[in-house]
């Protein structure tokens, strides 16, 4: 498996399962709907095989909201609810920190509200108090006078919690979307889609989705009036609430959750609320996005949503109060609106700052400890690593290293082995995170989560047990194909398939998400044309073509030095089409998702690597290969090598000296310059450390005397191995 920078290259996996049998049947779907055979294939793959399943698809037309009392307990709920609206009791919704959980949190609120609620709310600080019901905020609620709790997005594991509520005189509904255990908790009704047995049918509800089945459900009862009356009236009010919420938690677009993403970015665009209207102008005020996307954006998508709106809400949970997002949402002050958006982009800076800190201590920890032959499992601990920022970073980990990733972080001010550290964890396909938690719960406080992302609690002295538990079960789960990062695309494309009606006709598949991606494609043999490094180094531009056509390729987050490219180079690229506009002009432009030399480069260079071995082992070779170097080549080297360190960039790659070199009115190729490198190291000529795999940090060496380079065996073996004419 190839490798760039030390690091193995992702697979990459084609959904495209069209034959040369079935392009008939894509080309009647083009034919009869009037759409380009790209677009017809993607929808071919994604098993909308006929002109008429096509056209319900991209129409909603087989999409339904199902019945809510599917859900058990939803009479239960009801009951319990009315019961406390007509006693004026005081009602408390208990939210999780996440953008699902302040969505959700809002809708429910609201809707209490209208329906004569003395409602208020109350979201955990993922700080002080982490993940899930506490016993100290039911204490806390209790002395406030609530005697009712409705849980959203949380909830359905606190068992011990809600059973101690019960000696206070608070009875608990708990509506959640995360994995149950086999116990359900002691509460007056518990709205869960992925109960034990449950007949509803789409399980696939985010946390704000529970919510908007029951007020559907509470609304029919309350109301009298038909489902469809019922829902239409909550779409009005709520559907843009529940879409983000459904987004940001990267659920199936699918079935019901189509339907409400669908209504709720229409609203978004049409008709949105006082703070997000406010937080859209914020984000666009700052001159740009977030790296991903155009700072003018004109039209309201899942993608701007999930890259742009998400991470800012957020930032309040995680950098300083998820109060911040939810007061956006439910202020109707324009003045507050704004104040509150601004706040929320200066913690996102923050949380970006904090990440970046994380990211580069867990990197060096992980080089440094972590066991890649016997362990599939990361576990990391650190003293002080910001709690609302270790997610993100175990995400980045397990993207980088395709292996599940746990993040531990323990209170700096103690060191006993009682402390409690918060963690969080993602996983890869094949591996059930929830699963493996419950495997190894016995060195746990408390977990909680999904399939490939969850919370945990552990204590300091506990986590060397529970990281050979969880890596014990592992073993057992993944397999070793499991452990090589996928990335995944629709089909190839040739550059005169990529066009601007292309990128326009996409817009007909939103709302994307899970089970309905953002397209994305391979383009494979372009020659870079042009690199620069942009945002201080951080992001790549590139121009991509051929001899016809250029494309501009964003490499978000992909430092120059790490893509290791250079002009000339020959690459495949795998992308998201995008429309660019800037000062009135629309381009086409790829937002690049991975990237790496074409096979036939590849080849070149895999021969170029045998042949030094070769010749390194003893072989012989001829003056035309160009292998001896001269003295005027060392000293071309040495220049570079020199002028690069005094400029402060003490590591370079092979390649990166190949391709400086090119100017040189000699000629050094792949073997030469190993060569040289070999024997200015072994005459002390420059300090040369190979990092990782043809990675080299350089040193400079100061002498008094000229060097002899005849004093190289290397160099004289070399020349004895070389045939004469």
């Amino acid at each position: 498996m190839h490798k760039k920078n030390g690091k193995t290259l992702k697979k990459w996996v084609l959904r495209d399962r069209v034959t040369e049998r079935e392009l008939p049947l894509v080309r009647a779907i083009s034919e009869e709907l009037g759409i380009g055979m790209v677009v017809s294939r993607l929808l071919y793959n994604r098993g909308y095989q006929t002109p008429e399943r096509a056209a319900s698809f991209l129409r909603l037309e087989t999409e339904i909201l199902c019945d809510p009392f599917l859900l058990d307990d939803a009479e239960k709920a009801i009951e319990r609810v009315r019961l406390a609206i007509e006693r004026g009791e005081k009602i408390t919704v208990y939210g999780d920190y996440d953008v699902d959980g302040v969505t959700a949190v809002c809708t429910l609120l609201l809707y209490l509200r209208s329906q004569g609620a003395k409602a208020d709310y109350y979201i955990p600080n993922r700080s002080g108090e982490g993940y899930g019901v506490s016993c100290a905020a039911i204490d806390a609620l209790h002395r406030a006078g609530t005697s009712l709790i409705v849980t959203v997005d949380t909830g359905v594991t606190a068992t011990e919690e809600i059973a101690y509520a019960k000696t206070l005189g608070i009875d608990f509904v708990v509506t959640d979307h995360h994995e149950c255990l086999p116990t359900l908790p002691p509460a007056v009704a518990v709205l869960n889609p992925h109960r034990p047995g449950s007949r509803y049918p789409f399980c696939e509800l985010a946390g704000v989705g529970v919510v908007f089945k029951f007020i559907l459900a509470y609304e029919e009862t309350v109301s009298g009036d038909s489902r469809a009356a019922c829902a239409r009236r909550i779409c009005e009010k709520y559907a843009d609430l529940i879409a983000i919420g459904t987004i940001a938690d990267v659920m199936p677009i699918r079935e019901e959750n189509r339907l409400i993403v669908k209504e709720g970015l229409r609203r978004l665009d049409t008709s949105p609320r006082i703070g997000f209207s406010a937080l859209c102008e914020s984000v666009r005020s700052s001159g740009k996005g977030d790296g991903k996307k155009p700072a003018k954006q004109t039209k309201i998508t899942s993608g701007f949503i999930g890259y742009t709106i998400a991470p800012r809400l957020n930032a309040a949970g995680r950098i300083r109060s998820a109060s911040l997002a939810a007061e956006l949402f439910l202020t109707e002050e324009p003045a507050r609106a704004e104040a509150l958006a601004e706040e929320l982009c200066e913690a996102n800076r923050e949380r970006q700052a904090e990440e970046n800190k994380i990211m580069a201590e867990a990197y060096e920890k992980i080089e440094r400890e972590h066991d890649f032959e016997d362990d599939p499992v990361i576990v990391l601990a650190a003293d002080g690593w910001h709690h609302g920022v270790i997610g993100i970073v175990a995400s980045r980990i397990t993207d980088r290293y395709g292996l599940p990733c746990i993040l531990v972080s323990f209170d700096e001010a103690e060191k006993a082995d009682s402390d409690v550290g918060k963690g969080s964890g993602r996983s890869v396909k094949g591996l059930n995170l929830v699963d493996a938690l419950v495997y190894a719960s016995d060195t746990l406080v408390k977990f909680g989560g999904h399939e490939l992302a969850a919370g945990l609690s552990v204590t300091r002295g506990n986590l060397p047990l529970f990281r050979e538990k969880i890596n014990e079960y592992a073993r057992e789960k993944l397999r070793e194909e499991d452990r090589i990062p996928t990335m995944e695309a629709d089909c190839e494309l040739s550059l005169s398939d990529l066009s601007m009606s292309l990128c326009e006709e996409l817009g007909i598949l939103e709302p994307y998400g899970v089970e309905n991606p953002v397209p994305t494609f391979v383009l494979r043999s372009l020659t870079v044309l042009e690199c620069a490094s942009i945002s201080g180094g951080k992001h790549t531009r590139l121009l991509l073509g051929d001899e016809h056509t250029a494309f501009t390729a964003m490499c978000f987050s992909m430092p120059l030095s790490e893509l290791d490219l250079f002009v000339g180079d020959r690459v495949d690229v795998m992308f998201n089409p995008d429309i660019n506009e800037w000062c009135g002009r629309r381009s086409v432009q790829l937002i690049v998702r991975d990237i790496r030399l074409s096979d036939g480069d590849v080849r070149l260079f895999d021969e170029a690597r045998e042949r030094y071995e070769e010749i390194r082992m003893g072989g012989a070779f001829t003056e035309e290969e160009n292998v001896l170097p001269s003295r005027e080549d060392f000293a071309a080297v040495y220049t570079l090598v020199r002028r690069t360190v005094r400029a402060g960039g003490e590591v370079l790659t092979h390649r990166a000296l190949l391709s400086q070199l090119s100017g040189y009115t000699g000629s050094i190729g792949y073997v030469k310059l190993k060569f040289i490198i070999r024997i200015l190291q072994e005459l002390n000529l420059l300090g040369i450390e190979e990092v990782s795999e043809e990675v080299y940090r350089f040193r400079l060496q100061y002498s008094q005397t000229k060097t002899d380079l005849e004093k190289s065996n290397l160099l004289r073996r070399l020349r004895s191995q070389m045939k004469q004419a």
